[in-house]
């Protein structure tokens, strides 16, 4: 054992970080802890983390939050997956949806039945087999006992934030108001003992939790965590926000348009839109990035522009003796799937399992490191596949992408799959076996052949099997209502 036990608790910085760790931590195990979280109404949050993927119904369930209540409060809609245009190449378009397409075997996933079928003469996308896809593309959505679609949200981080801040709070969490001026460093263990704030207070604690964002001012300033750059593999290191006007009803999915130095998102809520342009300053310039996402948005700006910088990468170290980084303390990948907020989950979720009631203890720690550093390289090389695998080569920027070097890791998936057609689910990888088919097949990798096990099948035994998937998905989808009259109807948020 390197401490004593832990009885107090000091979040340090509020925003989505801090109060997901809030409400989880007092939630499910404050009874016995004291939680104190230090946040500064002078210092702004970064707020762009709006869309998110469907492991967070889970933790909404943990946390015993109500659906409609919580989409109301936060002007949330449903979201079935992703929209990439211009990835593969300027004009083309796929969808990364959450669902399952067609039905799987013990042996092979769907695409290969698929793609005995284009053999056979049956023509239909791979995208027809989907349900979330479907209900997406003729914007429906509705919860649907038996034939549920997978789902997650799109919400105002803000307003998140003052969700949770009002379930931390009513489960004992004390907000102090005021700005970290220094860390101070026990002499001896150089474990951190308390933060002095502005106004002269001193915060003592056993356990820090750093949600301060990109300046890591626990993890990185005072403990010199280190950090892993990932910039040669993720170029992309700016971004743009733009929130604008809805002009149209909400769709239930996150669109992602790919551009001469990057890319755009748009986000739509009920009661406006989120919109940014992330993209590699190499290739961009600050101006010309804002003049162009300006020239692409709908609806009338109603925020300010500003330029977020950030750098790709992972804190070597994400607990590091009595202080554990959340959020984008401990390192920044792309919004490009949606999954900042998740990794926040992760960390919690992962900090809660090997809470250090009793004293923190070296394997707690070095488990917690290896399980982060482990989730957090399947994600990288996730989104590194978007860059890599396209056929774009009309600018300097998708270029580099198309012929950078890439993790070994994904190299190695992406080929067993480019000529063999498999995909594994390995170890804690966030993301199914069909998310990876649905995205390198959208990106333009077919496999070559094809799992022996589909000829198997007759052909007119084949085509009933696609024909059965293809029709139960459409009267699914044709019963669907639109998603805006389900938003109406289900947790239409009162604007203020």
């Amino acid at each position: 054992m390197i401490s004593d036990s832990v009885k107090k608790v000091v979040i340090a910085g509020g925003g989505t970080a801090g109060w997901m760790t809030a409400a989880a931590l007092s939630r499910l195990i404050g009874k016995n802890l004291e939680i104190i979280l230090i946040e500064s109404d002078e210092i702004p949050t970064v707020g762009v983390g709006e869309a998110t993927i469907p492991p967070i119904i889970n933790f909404h369930r943990l946390l015993k939050i109500n659906e409609q209540e919580f989409m109301k409060a936060t002007n949330a809609t449903f979201k079935l997956g992703i929209s990439f245009e211009n990835w593969r190449q300027p004009g083309m378009e796929y969808f990364h949806s959450f669902g399952i397409t067609g039905q799987d075997c013990w042996a092979a996933t769907f695409h290969n039945f698929w793609l005995k079928g284009l053999e056979a003469g049956f023509n239909d996308e791979f995208e027809t087999y989907c349900l979330e896809i479907q209900a997406a593309r003729k914007n429906k959505f509705a919860h649907n006992p038996g034939h549920q679609p997978n789902y997650a949200y799109h919400f105002d981080a803000g307003l998140y934030a003052g969700f949770l801040r009002k379930i931390a709070e009513e489960h004992g969490v004390v907000r102090l108001e005021g700005k970290i001026q220094q860390v101070r460093l026990n002499s001896e263990t150089g474990f951190i003992e308390s933060l002095l704030l502005a106004n002269g207070n001193h915060v003592n604690g056993d356990l820090f939790i750093d949600c301060t964002g990109m300046q890591a001012l626990l993890i990185e300033q005072a403990l010199n965590a280190g950090y892993e750059d990932w910039s040669h593999w993720l170029p992309c290191d700016r971004a743009i926000p733009l929130q604008t006007t809805s002009v149209s009803d909400v769709t239930p999915y996150t669109r992602s348009t790919a551009h001469e130095a990057g890319w755009q998102w748009r986000i739509p809520l009920q009661h406006r839109v989120g919109n940014g342009l992330v993209y590699c300053s190499k290739y961009l310039s600050d101006e010309n990035a804002e003049a162009l996402l300006r020239s692409k948005v709908t609806g009338e700006p109603i925020t300010e522009a500003r330029v977020i910088r950030f750098r790709t990468g992972r804190r070597r170290k994400q607990w590091l003796k009595n202080c554990v980084a959340v959020g984008l303390s401990s390192g920044f990948l792309e919004p490009l799937e949606s999954t900042s907020i998740h990794l926040i989950q992760r960390s919690v979720i992962r900090l809660l399992q090997l809470f250090p009631l009793r004293g923190i203890k070296e394997p707690d720690v070095a488990e917690y490191n290896r399980q982060a550093n482990s989730e957090i390289e399947y994600i990288r090389d996730f989104i590194i596949l978007h860059y890599k695998v396209t056929e774009r080569t009309d600018s300097p920027f998708w270029r580099y992408c198309k012929n950078m070097e890439v993790p070994e890791s994904l190299a190695r998936k992406i080929e067993l799959f480019r000529q063999c057609g498999r995909i594994f689910r390995e170890d804690v990888d966030l993301f199914h076996e069909n998310s990876w088919v649905q995205v390198m097949m959208g990106q333009g990798v077919v496999p070559q052949q094809y799992h022996p096990i589909v000829n198997m099948m007759p052909r007119d035994e084949l085509e009933l099997f696609l024909t059965g998937i293809k029709k139960s998905i459409h009267n699914t989808v044709k019963e669907l209502p639109s998603h805006q009259q389900y938003l109406n109807f289900y947790c239409k948020a009162v604007q203020k």
